[in-house]
């Protein structure tokens, strides 16, 4: 069955052309209607109960839910096609309607999840002051252990557990956190009086669903307010902490936790044979929910609070993003563009936001000039993630600049990173960050920022990341003269060899995680594909004469995709069977130096050896005169003549 979209002008507020929404969107549309949700209620409830539906309207949701229920038909879609874009100033907006409901037909991306159950068992740690009214009102729904920080006096009630210490350390998160307690007190719930403690001792370990924090210093936990199930505040905050009881509340049942980023290990070029590599994604996940595992880094999903930002710095793409996925992004932005365009628009621009952007274009909208024209919004979960591969394709696809709307919550560190890139690799102009807190300020740039012009035949990118961010850089620089340059970091470049101190030991090549760097079997020589390059700097480090070093770089040409020679030297033929091996300028180095000089080396025929190749030169330590794989004489075998014959001796 089609599904058909549900048109109103919303009172005559704005112009909406069904046959060319229709037509670009490739949708049927009803006809448009002026008040939907009041006096022509009975035509959406008609309109659901005659199938698949998208309805044009955000504001009554709620509305439109419960009458879907009421009639019991199915939850009909929605579009906000009025505040992004119908009241906007004036210009026609039907280019960008017919977008946004195009993008609103397309299915919805599934994401992995995993089950969280917590049974309630709550921590509160604190002085007691805050702690002990906290315990009263949860004590009848959690199950509540009160961690005293201040010496309070212990209440006589038992329907809470009370202890004293001190707070350590907070592993986990809601359902599963561990905590290790100093000074560790305990109630002695015998005798007459007032409660006994026991005596302190450190290294106390529990664990407990939910932890409330009011000990008022510093938090526990990297990015406290991204931590489910860890919940702090100000123990001198009487509404904080009421805020905090509500929340606490809620924190019981089994939850489903979205598995945000996906971890492929073989990929990871975070160390080899304990060489320290690529550190990116520890450096800029703000909740710590990424450690070091060996060779590669290790992901705990129950931490990851799913700011993307790990995916976005990934230089392997052994971390990506699962919400939204890559090629989900991508169709949603093609999608975009192309109608755009089809329905008449040109040199389309993309605005993205986060829910709390969203909001801001609501208010720019209903109180001011709301978004140009040719500016098309798409919300995202965060926009952290939105890196230098997911810009560049934008940009590709057809959009003429890219920018994203910052929100108080974004993590700002990867995205510099990645518009630093972005840049370098676009041009100036093509991408920007926009941080604003004001609707009329967001409105302002946007209509003040310089024209930019569209990539005039459009292409598709495909592949992980790397690939799409290559395949969209291609599309912008059609005749590159020579290789970008990036700057430091960037996770595409070059590998540069002092062939005057490399000798060829190819210990680079033993440790490149991504095949980079190859030797040749036949010859001694170092080669290098640039494009499989990540820049993770393991090849630097572990050289033992310091003769590389790393250019960051972006190679559009083919040689880029080609195995290069960096270093290649004439080898040494074997002076007993003429056979090739090894390095010539080493072996007379080698000579030079232990020849006549190294007791193992003191005689001609021992020096000999050096200039060997591996077969020759275990054919001339078995036959030598301190053959060092001689054992002692085999005893002569003995036959039967030689018992009879003993025995006839006796």
């Amino acid at each position: 069955m089609t599904r058909r979209l549900i048109l109103c002008d919303c009172g005559g507020s704005q112009a909406v052309d069904p046959e060319r929404i229709a037509a670009a969107a490739g949708v049927a549309c009803s006809k448009v209607h002026g008040a939907l949700c009041t006096r022509e209620v009975e035509r959406a409830a008609e309109a659901m109960a005659g199938g698949d539906v998208v309805i044009a309207c955000q504001q009554e949701r709620a509305l439109f839910t419960a009458l879907a229920e009421q009639v019991g038909a199915e939850v009909p879609g929605f579009v906000d096609l009025r505040d992004r874009a119908g009241w906007a100033d004036g210009s026609d907006a039907t280019p960008k309607m017919a977008a946004l409901a195009a993008e609103a037909l397309l299915p919805a991306q599934l994401v992995r999840a995993v089950d969280v159950v917590s049974e309630g068992v709550c921590l509160i740690a604190g002085p007691g002051a805050a702690t002990l009214p906290l315990a009263e009102q949860l004590a009848g729904v959690l199950a509540v252990t009160v961690l005293l920080t201040d010496g309070a006096e212990v209440p006589a009630r038992r329907d809470f557990d009370v202890v004293a210490g001190r707070l350590k350390r907070v592993t986990g998160a809601l359902g599963g956190f561990e905590v290790t307690i100093d000074a560790l007190r305990q109630v002695v719930p015998v005798g007459r009086g007032a409660f006994e403690l026991s005596e302190p001792r450190d290294g106390g370990v529990s664990t407990c669903d939910i932890l409330i924090d009011v000990t008022g210093g510093m938090a526990f936990v990297p990015a406290p307010d991204k931590r489910e199930g860890y919940l702090r505040a100000d123990p001198k905050d009487a509404l904080a902490l009421a805020r905090l009881a509500f929340e606490a509340a809620q924190m019981v049942g089994t939850f489903e936790k979205p598995l945000y980023v996906r971890l492929e290990e073989t990929l990871c070029a975070h160390s080899r044979a304990e060489q320290v590599g690529c550190t990116r994604c520890l450096d800029a996940c703000p909740t710590g929910a990424i450690t070091p595992a060996g060779e590669h880094v290790a992901i705990d999903p129950m931490i990851c609070a799913g700011c993307g930002a790990c995916a976005a710095l990934c230089p392997s793409t052994a971390i990506t993003a699962e919400d939204p996925a890559l090629a989900g992004l991508v169709k949603r932005m093609q999608v975009l563009a192309k109608t755009f365009v089809a329905a008449g628009g040109q040199a389309p621009r993309l605005l993205v936001h986060t829910a709390h952007g969203a909001e801001m274009i609501r208010l720019a909208a209903r109180f001011g000039r709301g978004l140009p024209a040719d500016v098309i919004p798409l919300e995202l979960r965060v926009v952290s993630g939105f890196g230098h591969a997911e810009m560049l394709a934008a940009l590709a696809l057809g959009f003429a600049s890219v920018t994203v709307l910052l929100s108080p919550e974004t993590e700002r560190d990867a995205l510099d990173r990645e518009l630093a890139l972005a840049s370098a690799i676009a041009g100036p102009g093509k991408v920007a960050l926009l941080d604003v807190v004001d609707p009329d300020q967001m409105s302002d740039a946007l209509y003040g920022a310089e024209a930019a012009e569209a990539l005039a035949a459009p292409v598709l990118v495909l592949g992980n990341r790397r690939q799409a961010a290559r395949m969209a850089a291609k599309a912008l620089n059609p005749a590159p003269e020579a290789p970008i340059a990036l700057p430091e970091g960037a996770p595409y470049g070059a590998v540069l060899v002092n062939t005057d101190a490399c000798t060829l030991c190819l210990s680079c090549v033993s440790l490149c995680p991504s095949g980079a760097l190859m030797d040749n079997p036949d010859m001694p020589q170092l080669r290098f594909q640039e494009d499989a390059c990540l820049q993770c700097g393991i090849c630097r480090t572990i050289c033992p004469e310091k003769a590389i070093t790393l250019e960051p770089r972006l190679d559009l040409s083919d040689a880029a995709l080609r195995q290069q020679v960096l270093h290649e030297e004439e080898p040494f033929a074997c002076v007993e069977c003429g056979a090739l091996f090894g390095v010539k300028s080493t072996v007379e180095r080698i000579m030079e130096k232990l020849a006549g000089k190294h007791a193992m080396f003191a005689t001609s025929s021992a020096a000999r050896m050096i200039q060997m190749c591996d077969n020759c030169r275990i054919q001339a330590q078995y036959h030598s005169e301190n053959n060092p794989f001689k054992g002692p004489d085999r005893p002569a075998p003995r036959t039967t003549d030689d018992y009879l014959s003993k025995r006839r001796d006796h």
